[in-house]
């Protein structure tokens, strides 16, 4: 039911993302699924690179935060296989690769924030924090990391 729900809103949820270094991108303790910090990767190439704010402009910013949502998610599928197991999204922490001055990291942040919204309704609802970086891996644009709560 998610997966077509996401497939509705015209996205689709890529394959897992592979590791960039010695980390799993994601862990279950309990009912809680812990995801790795995720950059805008489809089919193994960085969509957005760069500073935000200098670079890249918010809507490009808020492009990139729905795609980290999407591997988000495939993250936590390759922990539970199955997104309809999720009960609520938690937590979302979103790091943008911010240029000096820039100060619209919220705004970038809403991009993923209301992906989520949209695919789980009130479930998909978040505590959120959107903290601006000097520098991201691979100048990923933006970098989130989650946390969900599992039936």
């Amino acid at each position: 039911m998610i997966e077509e729900k996401i497939k509705k809103l015209g996205f689709e949820i890529p394959e897992a993302p592979q590791p960039l270094a010695a980390y799993t991108p994601a862990l279950q303790l309990g009912d809680m699924v812990y995801t790795s910090g995720q950059v805008p990767i489809e089919k193994g190439e960085l969509k957005y690179a760069g500073k935000v704010g200098f670079d890249l402009t918010v809507e490009e910013g808020q492009k990139a935060a729905e795609i980290c949502a999407l591997n988000g998610l495939s993250a936590i599928k390759g922990v539970i296989n199955d997104l309809d197991k999720i009960e609520k999204i938690l937590k979302v922490t979103v790091f943008v690769n911010s240029a000096d001055g820039f100060t619209d990291q919220p705004k970038v942040a809403n991009g993923a924030s209301e992906l989520l919204a949209n695919i789980f309704g009130e479930a998909g609802r978040h505590a959120r924090s959107a903290v601006g970086v000097n520098e991201l891996p691979i100048d990923s644009a933006v970098e989130i990391e989650m946390i969900a709560k599992v039936k």
